[in-house]
């Protein structure tokens, strides 16, 4: 799943632990997301929506499955 997390951050110049700290989880798991090797719970993705007052859907894009 692709996500414009790292787009996010830096229009609001906020770093991963910054933002880490803001929905209460670890810088490593911000990287990892932003990264594409984790993909955050339903409650997170919801919570990092909602720092950059934007929807789960703007920020994680499914990719169409061949």
């Amino acid at each position: 799943m692709k996500n414009t997390l790292r787009v996010e951050r830096a229009i609001l110049r906020v770093t991963q632990a910054e933002l880490a700290e803001k929905v209460g989880v670890s810088r490593q798991a911000i990287n990892s997301i932003e990264t594409g090797k984790y993909i955050p719970s339903t409650i997170l993705a919801i919570k990092l929506a909602r720092v950059f007052d934007k929807s789960v859907e703007d920020i994680f894009i499914i990719e169409p499955q061949d």
